[in-house]
């Protein structure tokens, strides 16, 4: 969606990896927050992952044991998710979030 939160160099560098990961747990997070009135998007959030052409990380039973196995440096399980997919399958992870710091996961900050 282009949001002006991504500086140009994370834009770039999404725009120019082969692969991009969007996991289920991004997918339900907005979920939620579009039910509280505090996120819309002009379609669903799985059209607007498939449009882009990235990839749909499933959250598997591993990963959830990851997630509830780290430290609560971050007290968000959506975060906690993500990091632990992150270090599970080897990717990197776009955020602006600086309590993810600790987890030592690679990161992209915007």
């Amino acid at each position: 969606m282009n949001d002006p939160r991504l500086n140009a160099g994370v834009r770039e560098t999404i725009a120019t990896t082969p692969v991009v990961f969007i996991s289920a747990a991004s997918a339900w997070e907005a979920g939620i927050k579009i039910a509280l009135g505090r996120l819309k998007l002009p379609e669903p959030f799985s059209h607007g992952v498939d449009k882009s052409g990235f990839r749909r990380l499933a959250i598997s039973f591993e990963h959830a044991e990851a997630a509830a196995a780290l430290p609560r440096h971050h007290g968000d399980p959506f975060d906690r998710m993500l990091v632990a997919q992150a270090q599970l399958e080897g990717c990197t992870l776009v955020t602006h979030d600086d309590l993810l710091a600790p987890y030592g996961v690679a990161t992209l900050w915007t």
